[in-house]
């Protein structure tokens, strides 16, 4: 079965509904043994394009990956990027924001870890979540000293302020993807739509394997009571940040193997699409290598 990169599509102007999205879907393959062959082919196909990327330097491709704890973010980053040249990919975490981190604006931490053309950029989680996390727990903005959020740390920041400020955080989103896209960056924005007892499965994996448990804190539990919140905090986000130019696409994520196949067809996709092609030679630079090699054939 032929994966449709566009059947996981947000399309903007198009309100999503999570609870109406699949978390799980027919996999794309028969046995363990067929899943590996296709990877392996991606895989294969991705480290071609991306040293066409590489050698064209025209353009540059941010990957970003969202999603509920466990919902596979390291493994489909680990898996699915497996054959690409480290020289021409970097893998950014971004975790809990640093107090230097939050005197600047949400955006700061982020771009300075942007690619260059030619090169491919990782986040694993993002500026998104500053329209996330902090959504779900509108207290932490009473650290960025934002006006309005900042005036007194024992009151609750008026509803009518949070409204503002996430309405501006999403048009800044949105503004500094398109600026990207003009400028050569091709954005793609993955949602690992896991469903809360697949979390629960995992969590319970984590916690009776020794070799996982490192994975495991007291913190996932406590995120999770706020299962319900996050569900409609990435709704608000998928539907006002999701564009032509950098489009979501929410992945079913209870079967990994069958997320990560996904999500390889989606970058395979974007890449060709850009129908990259290695610098031509000129003729001058055709004579100067007849000239080298003459020099090494002596």
């Amino acid at each position: 079965m032929k994966i449709d990169p566009q059947e996981f599509r947000i399309r903007p102007g198009k309100p999503v509904k999570l609870n109406r999205l699949p978390t799980r879907t027919d996999p794309y393959y028969k046995s363990p043994k067929k899943y590996h062959s296709i990877l392996q082919e991606q895989v294969a196909a991705l480290s071609q394009q991306q040293q066409l990327l590489y050698g064209s330097g025209s353009h540059a491709l941010l990957l970003i990956f969202q999603g509920m704890d466990a919902a596979g973010k390291d493994g489909a980053i680990r898996h699915v990027m497996s054959g690409v040249n480290p020289q021409g990919c970097e893998v950014s975490s971004f975790k809990q924001p640093s107090a230097e981190e939050l005197s600047h604006d949400f955006l700061w931490r982020t771009n300075a870890r942007l690619p260059q053309r030619g090169r491919i950029g990782i986040f694993n989680r993002s500026y998104y979540e500053d329209v996330l996390v902090v959504k779900v727990h509108p207290e932490l903005l009473k650290n960025e000293g934002l006006d309005g959020a900042a005036d007194d740390p024992a009151k609750a920041i008026k509803p009518h302020r949070l409204k503002e400020i996430f309405a501006s955080r999403y048009r800044s989103i949105v503004d500094l993807e398109r600026h990207l896209h003009e400028n050569g960056t091709r954005t793609l924005k993955f949602f690992l739509h896991l469903s809360k007892e697949e979390q629960r499965r995992r969590f319970l994996a984590r916690i009776d394997d020794p070799a996982k448990n490192w994975k495991f804190s007291m913190a996932d539990i406590q995120e999770r009571k706020f299962w319900d919140q996050y569900m409609d905090a990435f709704e608000a986000c998928l539907n006002a940040t999701s564009t032509a130019y950098a489009p979501w696409y929410a992945v079913p994520a209870d079967d990994k193997d069958n997320a990560r196949l996904i999500i390889a067809a989606v970058v395979l996709e974007s890449l060709k699409s850009l129908k990259l092609s290695y610098p031509r030679t000129t003729p001058k630079r055709h004579s100067e290598l007849l000239a080298i090699r003459n020099q090494l054939e002596e």
